[in-house]
């Protein structure tokens, strides 16, 4: 499927786009940013972009007036759907992020409630206690998405409920023509709502996509063939980080093999996860390294690892952001006037390029070939190709003695061959992915 071979771009639209967090009501055509970032994003060889919340909503996104309306403070749903055709005439498939969980105060229905009470049509569109009161003095009670009362529980249980959102995802289809969704706290959503979204996505566009928001457990819980074809890989986003910042190349080896090794205990062997370093919700990886020179080597991790690599806007070219830095997750969401192009945006560039024309990089199995605290070499191995990764995180140069079962080969980040013998130079600081000699 093409989401298997793609190479994923995250935008975070209000934030990229410099909107206003309040939503002030007036209407401005920000979106149409993401028209001059469109050769940026063919130069980086992606063809798949993902966009955090467009729909109208109350501030940051996630918290859903109306389904159907493109935010004020980002546009008209004409030019969001310019955006979308033109993402989709340079070969760029469109994710959109469905929050189904949860809506915002000011959705219709919840407003609706809170004028009439009781006497609403829509009281039981949400989980509510008449009885009660909230943080806002409503005089009502209702759940919150984990106590955040600005994210209003939707009773997935309702079929009317139900009803309005795939509705809502029918209309995303057959007007932007997306190709996909991540799916927004998929964890906590109801199961059968999951399944009666794959149900229709599949009818409606047979190649439609599913990645699920998920933190942690078994992800099968979400990930199978009746809900969701992927999900987020929060467990492999760690051990990446945490690998490097501790020299211990051990972590991320376990999370590794654990998720896609041969055995037959391993859990994900022959799924294709969403890989990530940062995103809207963590800091920028290049705030969370300690070693600046690790930067550049932990995309060609992100990128020669089982699954989808996204990349975060901004992050290519080496943007930084923390959440302390302005107490709230907007720092992680910068607003960038123009796209940017640098040392490290050439490098991912070509481990895009590479991976995009591996079919071993795509779908290749996971083996360990050698591991020590600083230095990693996995394979690769597809039906018709082999592929080595090899890493090298030390301040020093390694020779690496192994099997590497042929006598040459070349890298595909740089084009140059490689000779087996006598050991393999890994200089310091490094990545290869070694395309093994048939």
């Amino acid at each position: 499927m093409w989401a298997e071979e793609s190479i994923m771009y995250q935008i975070y639209p209000l934030g990229m786009c410099g909107a206003p967090f309040e939503n002030d009501g007036i209407p401005a055509h920000r979106i149409l940013k993401v028209l001059d970032w469109i050769d940026h994003l063919r130069k980086l060889h992606v063809n798949a972009v993902y966009f955090g919340p467009v729909f109208e909503s109350d501030t940051h996104g996630y918290n859903t007036r109306d389904y159907k309306k493109i935010d004020t403070r980002l546009g008209t749903n004409e030019d969001f759907k310019a955006v979308c055709d033109a993402l989709h005439a340079a070969g760029i498939r469109v994710y959109l992020d469905g929050v189904f969980n949860h809506a915002g105060r000011g959705f219709t229905q919840f407003q609706d409630v809170l004028k009439n009470r009781e006497g609403s049509a829509y009281k039981d569109w949400f989980y509510i206690n008449f009885g009660g009161n909230d943080a806002f003095n409503d005089g009502l009670w209702y759940e919150g998405w984990e106590g955040n009362y600005d994210l209003v529980k939707l009773n997935l249980d309702n079929p009317a409920v139900c009803d309005h959102l795939i509705d809502a995802v029918n209309y995303w289809i057959d007007y932007f023509g997306i190709d996909g969704l991540r799916l927004d706290v998929a964890y906590m959503v109801n199961r059968n709502f999951l399944k009666r979204l794959r149900s229709f996505t599949d009818a409606k566009k047979k190649d439609f996509y599913l990645i699920g928001e998920i933190l942690g457990g078994d992800y099968r819980q979400i990930m199978n063939d009746e809900m969701c074809h992927s999900v987020t890989n929060y467990e492999c986003y760690k051990g990446m980080y945490s690998s490097f910042n501790s020299l211990n190349m051990f972590e991320i080896e376990y999370s590794l093999n654990r998720q896609f090794g041969q055995d037959p205990w391993c859990l994900y062997t022959g799924r294709h996860l969403m890989n990530f370093v940062d995103n809207h919700d963590v800091n920028r990886i290049a705030s969370t390294l300690t070693c600046k020179e690790h930067l550049k080597l932990i995309y060609a991790m992100l990128f020669g690892i089982p699954g989808i690599p996204c990349v975060y806007y901004g992050s290519e070219f080496g943007a930084q952001g923390r959440k302390e830095d302005e107490g709230h997750d907007l720092a992680l969401r910068a607003t960038f006037d123009k796209p940017q192009w640098n040392e490290l945006t050439d490098y991912i560039a070509a481990l895009a390029k590479a991976k995009r024309e591996s079919e071993a990089l795509n779908y290749g199995s996971y083996r360990k070939v050698l591991l020590t605290n600083r230095q990693i070499i996995f394979e690769r191995k597809s039906e018709h190709e082999r592929v080595l990764v090899a890493i090298n995180a030390d301040a020093a140069d390694y020779t690496a003695h192994f099997d590497a079962g042929c006598g040459q080969a070349v890298d595909l980040i740089t084009g140059k061959p490689h000779d087996f013998g006598g050991g393999s130079l890994l200089p310091a600081y490094s990545a290869s992915y070694w395309k093994m000699e048939r």
